[in-house]
């Protein structure tokens, strides 16, 4: 964990109230997690929102950037906006537990929270699954659409295999 100390959001100390944190994040911080991602690129300003309450913390982090995508149907290069938040309730108990994703639990002696898991996974799930370049005209899409396999044709099915099926339904 020393190597995401940069991202500790240090509690201890502060005035019960709302804080504000600023980080700035590009490919150095997603090599800290020693994973394959599906972009390049990234531009990312995380801001976070700590409002400290005596007995527990609320964290809102909010991403808001760019990574670059290589588009699906093109394999052109293509930056792509990201903007998401989360909510996380920290509170205070005998030891580290985030099993549950909303309220996670960190020892009552620490005195800071590190948040750069929940950044790493704000901006992995803001990746779309499908990524096509804004540059793919509609008409390239009623192209591939034309050609894509109708979901009739999918469910054709194999003379060959009724044979076999014949028999395992005997069985």
């Amino acid at each position: 964990m020393d190597k995401l100390r940069n991202y500790d959001v240090s509690f201890s100390g502060l005035k019960n109230g709302k804080h504000e944190f600023q980080f700035e994040i590009e490919k150095s911080f997603f090599q800290l997690f020693d994973t394959d991602q599906e972009f390049t690129n990234p531009r990312i300003a995380v801001h976070v929102l700590l409002d400290k309450h005596t007995t527990f913390l609320e964290f809102e982090i909010k991403i808001q950037g760019l990574v670059e995508l290589i588009c699906d149907i093109t394999n052109d290069k293509f930056d792509h906006a990201i903007e998401n938040q989360i909510k996380v309730l920290v509170k205070f108990g005998e030891e580290y537990d985030d099993s549950d994703e909303d309220v996670i639990t960190i020892p009552t002696a620490d005195h800071a929270f590190n948040v750069a898991q929940l950044v790493y996974e704000n901006v992995v799930l803001s990746i779309p699954m499908k990524k096509i370049s804004p540059n793919v005209s509609d008409q390239d899409l009623e192209i591939l659409e034309k050609f894509h396999p109708k979901e009739e044709e999918e469910q054709k099915n194999d003379p060959r295999w009724d044979i076999l099926k014949k028999l395992k339904d005997k069985n």
